[in-house]
C-alpha cells in the first residue's frame, strides 16, 4: 500500500494534468475550486483519472458529494451552517476538515473543505479497506 506521500505525490501529478497548474501551484492545502481553479466540469474529470492511477472506483458523490447542505433549514440558517450542518458534513465528508471550517462555518466557505489533502484523505482510507 502506498504512503501518504505517494499518493500525494500521484493526486499532485493528476491535478496538474487535469487542471494545466503548473506543478507549484499544487499544496496539499490547495482548495480545488478557490486556488486551483476547477470547475464542475473538473471534478468528473478528476475523479476518472484518480479511479485510473490508483485502480479503484469512485462512486458518484463519494468523494465530492452534491447538496451539502441542500438548503435544510436545520443545517443552515443566515448562510451560516449550523452545529447540525457541521455534523453532516463530518458524516458526508469524513475525509475532509470539518473541524477547519467549523472556525468560520459560512456556506460560501464549504467548497474550502475541498482540497488537495482531502483527496489524499480519501484515497489513503479508499486504498487501505
Amino acid at each position: 500500500m502506498p504512503t501518504q506521500d505517494e499518493i500525494y505525490e500521484k493526486v499532485a501529478e493528476t491535478m496538474v494534468d487535469a487542471l494545466g497548474l503548473d506543478d507549484d501551484e499544487v499544496t496539499p492545502e490547495a482548495t480545488l475550486v478557490g486556488d486551483l481553479g476547477a470547475e464542475s466540469i473538473d471534478f468528473l474529470d478528476i475523479v476518472f483519472r484518480l479511479e485510473k492511477t490508483f485502480d479503484v472506483k469512485i462512486p458518484r458523490g463519494e468523494l465530492f458529494p452534491e447538496n451539502l447542505t441542500a438548503g435544510d433549514p436545520n443545517l443552515v440558517k443566515d448562510g451560516v451552517v449550523t452545529e447540525e450542518g457541521l455534523a453532516t458534513l463530518r458524516e458526508k465528508l469524513p475525509f475532509a476538515d470539518v473541524d477547519k471550517f467549523a472556525a468560520d462555518p459560512q456556506v460560501e466557505n464549504i467548497g474550502d473543505l475541498f482540497t488537495v489533502q482531502m483527496i489524499v484523505n480519501y484515497l489513503d482510507k479508499k486504498l487501505a479497506s
